[in-house]
Formats: C-alpha cells, sequence, structure tokens
C-alpha cells in the first residue's frame, strides 16, 4: 500500500508540473510575446492571461491534493521535506500568493500603472516557482544531511549545489517553452505567430540544457530501466525543435507534455524507494517503508481516492474542453475596472 502511494504522489505532482508548468510559462512570457505586433501592449497581455484563465485555479489543486496525500501518506517525509525546505519552500509560497492576487485583481481598476505592477507581480510569481520547485526537487533526488532524528541539518546555501541549479534553470525553461507552445496553441492572429517564434527561439537552450540535466540525473541517480525516460524526454525535446520550426503548435504542445511527464517520472524513478536520501549516512534516509503512515490509513485514503479522483479528472478535462478555442486579440473589448478617486 506504500508503494501505492509513492505512485500516486508521483502521479500528482506529475500532473501539476505539467499542467501548472504552461501556466507558469504564459506569465514568465508576459512581457515579451506581442512585441512584434502592432497590437497594444495591454491588449496583447490580456490575451496571454485570457489562454489561461479558465484553467489556472483548476491547475493549482494539483499541488494542494499532492501536499495534501504527502501529509496523510508519507507524514515523515512531510514534516522532513517542509522543515528542512522551510525557506525555499516560503519563497515558492510568497510567489503563488503574489500570483494569485495579480492574475484576480488586475481587472479591477482601470488604470495602466496598476495593471503594470500587477503584470510584473504575475511574472515574479511565475519565475520564482519555476527555478525553485526545479531546484527543490533536484535536492530531493540528490539527497541532504539528514540526521538521526529525520531533521534536515544543510543550510539554504547547501541546496544551492550545481546539480540543484541546473535543475532550477531546466524547468524553468521547459516551463517557458511549454507556455510559449501552450499560448501559440490557443491563441489566434498576431499573438500566436509570435509565439511560436517564442517557442522556436526558446528550443534551442532547452533542448541542450534540459538534456544535460536528465542525463546527469540518469548517470547519477538512475536505475537502468530509467534509459527508457531519458529517451522518451530526448526524443520529445527534440521533436519540440522540429515541430515549432513547422509551426506546428498542436504537436509541438504534445511532446512538451511528454517531456514533461517522462521528466518528472525520471526523477521519483531515480528516487524510489527512498523518498528523502541522506547524504550523512544511508542509515537515516527516508523510504517508503519508514516514512508512511499506518496500513489502516493508507487503505482508507485509497478508496477516498478511488471514488473522488475520476469525478475531479473528469471535471478538468471537462472545463478544457468547454474553453477549447482559441483567443483573438480582436475579441478584447475595452477594460471596465474601477477607475482611482483623487481628492
Amino acid at each position: 500500500m506504500a508503494e501505492l502511494w509513492f505512485v500516486i504522489v508521483a502521479v500528482l505532482f506529475v500532473g501539476y508540473f505539467l499542467l501548472e508548468g504552461f501556466d507558469f510559462g504564459v506569465g514568465m512570457l508576459m512581457p515579451v510575446v506581442g512585441r512584434r505586433t502592432d497590437i497594444p501592449p495591454d491588449v496583447r497581455r490580456r490575451v496571454a492571461l485570457n489562454t489561461i484563465g479558465p484553467v489556472w485555479d483548476g491547475n493549482e489543486v494539483w499541488l494542494i491534493t499532492a501536499g495534501g496525500a504527502l501529509f496523510a501518506a508519507f507524514p515523515d517525509w512531510y514534516a522532513t521535506l517542509f522543515s528542512g525546505f522551510y525557506i525555499p519552500l516560503l519563497i515558492i509560497l510568497v510567489a503563488l500568493i503574489v500570483r494569485v492576487v495579480a492574475i484576480e485583481w488586475r481587472a479591477k481598476i482601470d488604470d495602466d500603472a496598476w495593471r503594470q505592477r500587477c503584470d510584473w507581480g504575475i511574472v515574479f510569481g511565475s519565475w520564482v516557482p519555476a527555478i525553485l520547485w526545479g531546484v527543490a526537487f533536484a535536492n530531493i533526488v540528490r539527497g541532504v544531511e539528514i540526521d538521526a532524528n529525520k531533521q534536515v541539518v544543510s543550510s539554504f546555501f547547501d541546496l544551492l549545489n550545481p546539480y540543484a541549479l541546473l535543475g532550477g534553470v531546466t524547468t524553468a525553461l521547459v516551463f517557458a517553452l511549454h507556455g510559449a507552445v501552450f499560448l501559440a496553441l490557443k491563441s489566434s492572429d498576431e499573438i500566436r505567430e509570435d509565439a511560436v517564434a517564442i517557442a522556436a527561439k526558446l528550443a534551442l537552450p532547452a533542448v541542450p540544457i534540459a538534456g544535460a540535466f536528465v542525463l546527469w540525473t540518469q548517470l547519477a541517480y538512475g536505475k537502468g530501466w530509467t534509459w527508457i525516460l531519458v529517451a522518451v524526454a530526448a526524443a520529445a525535446l527534440l521533436g519540440v525543435v522540429a515541430f515549432t520550426r513547422a509551426e506546428q503548435e498542436g504537436r509541438a504542445f504534445a511532446l512538451t507534455s511528454v517531456a514533461v511527464v517522462a521528466a518528472v517520472t525520471l526523477l521519483f524513478a531515480s528516487l524510489y524507494p527512498n523518498v528523502m536520501p541522506s547524504t550523512l549516512d544511508p542509515a537515516y534516509s527516508l523510504t517508503i517503508s519508514n516514512a508512511s503512515s499506518s496500513p489502516y490509513t493508507l487503505t482508507v485514503m485509497t478508496w477516498v481516492a478511488a471514488f473522488m479522483t475520476p469525478v475531479v479528472v473528469l471535471y478538468q478535462g471537462w472545463t478544457y474542453w468547454v474553453f477549447r478555442q482559441r483567443i483573438s486579440s480582436s475579441a478584447i473589448g475595452k477594460s471596465h475596472g474601477l477607475t482611482w478617486v483623487k481628492k
């Protein structure tokens, strides 16, 4: 049962990075998308936001569910992770809060300066988590200094090692590429053309850097069968280069999705059967068996998940289907926000 919940936690994080990844990417690219066009800056940014508007908050539910599953199924993993990674996780939380507030309140006031501040909040709230999630998960796979009391004794700066920093650069570039392709898929006219061009440029640095991180992960922490995941991720990223140049954003988005799924699966597969390796002493490592809840707890959770998960997945799939149309800049109307009251 503990192994099942390890897989479930992995699936939840795969879903989060797959779906929230393009949300982050769209937010990261807001300052540059549409620059080659004559469309007013506010209109092109509203087009970008509208592509993720109906789904971004639903995508974040995957993170909340993953955190809840981690807390209930592996309480020791949860406690060690959240205490040892307190600073980076707090920074991620603050960035996500800023992003939520900026997205929700951007249209509330009809003022260019207000919208510009909100735009920078969206950019900040997209770039920071995109980088720090890669740093955090790279350190989880690499291992940190955990003592006999299951406490992380590493400092914050110990987390900024070369492997983790490469992981952060990788997630930032891949999410930006994922978002650019999604924006091209969901927009039309000049915005789509510009997004396709940005995706083609991003693919050039993203492929070798992501390839280096995946290969490092495999050589240092992978298993024999995980070479399959490396091959899948590499082939998908190379395909993205070809399809972005051919302006086939649908196929490119399918392949960026495959690359994200393969890469995150590789991280969890490399981690197994540990959940947090200790670099002080392997005997202090947290494993699936010594960090999990009781069999009774896991059994109850399994029944709840079996009934609720299909409902949630079907509802989210229906949401994507309803809002499947492309968005045109010509469909963006005048802002109807409130105006500042000057005294």
